[in-house]
């Protein structure tokens, strides 16, 4: 078998995500009826 030269050629596009708008949730504590907002912000999205 005869020994050469193997090149091969990859063109990769990646792409992160944008983030979100963040979640609507509520505090919920055994004693506490009402506890009011406690949702995230969303973030600004992932790397790669």
């Amino acid at each position: 078998m005869t020994e050469g030269n193997f090149v091969d050629y990859v063109k990769i596009y990646a792409s992160s995500g944008k983030g979100g708008k963040g979640s609507a949730h509520l505090h919920k504590e055994k004693f506490v009826l009402k506890g009011g907002p406690d949702g995230g912000d969303g973030g600004r999205g992932g790397h790669i």
